[in-house]
């Protein structure tokens, strides 16, 4: 009888084995860069001079003014694809 219980614990290693080699290898992702920006808005602020300052003023402001005045300025010197 002990020669059974071997020959059992054998066969549910190996199954378990074998459902671990079938199961499927994720392929790596593609990278970031080459999906287009959600939303389909691209924003480039490379060579600007302009100071955080001088886009936001020097008090203290909500982060939602933030938001209308980066816009604003996006759409007065035509930083966007759109």
């Amino acid at each position: 009888m002990a020669a059974k219980k071997k020959a059992t614990t054998k066969k549910t290693t190996t199954k378990s084995t074998s459902k671990k080699s079938k199961a499927k290898v994720k392929s790596p992702s593609k990278s970031k860069s080459g999906k287009p920006a959600f939303g389909g808005y691209a924003i480039s602020f490379a060579g600007r001079q302009e100071t955080v300052e001088q886009v936001f003023g020097n008090k203290p402001i909500a982060p939602s003014e933030m938001t209308k005045k980066i816009w604003a300025f996006v759409k007065a010197k035509s930083l966007s694809n759109r």
